[in-house]
């Protein structure tokens, strides 16, 4: 059984902050590489932020330079800290297991989706 719980969003004016947790179980999570997906309304589900089990990141272009994807294997715990908050960021946000196709690009391992948290980003 795979239990993936997101926590941590909330509303937040434009160039503020918010750190997102992820807390993994029913998974050897040390060995698993893990990834961020958010959803607008109306949109399709977008990768942002990737690390592998070795801590090597991966970040959506529209969010270089103000996330910042981390691990703590000890807790099983995957966090995306984000900062300078742009109203284009309000989603909601998922974690999942990352997996590789043959071209390196993720696809989130895990079918059954978590409940996600609500990051919304006023101006």
């Amino acid at each position: 059984q795979v239990q993936l719980v997101e926590s941590g969003g909330g509303l937040v004016q434009a160039g503020g902050s918010l750190r997102l947790s992820c807390a993994a179980s029913g998974i050897i999570f040390s060995i698993n590489a893990m990834v961020w997906y958010r959803q607008a309304p109306g949109k399709q589900r977008e990768l942002v932020a990737a690390i592998t089990s070795g801590g090597t990141t991966n970040y959506a272009d529209s969010v270089k330079g103000r996330f910042t994807i981390s691990r703590d294997n000890a807790k099983n715990t995957v966090y995306l800290q984000m900062n300078s908050l742009k109203p284009e960021d309000t989603a909601v946000y998922y974690c999942n297991v990352g997996r590789r196709d043959v071209s390196g690009r993720y696809y989130p391992a895990v079918g059954s989706w978590g409940q996600g948290t609500q990051v919304t980003v006023s101006s």
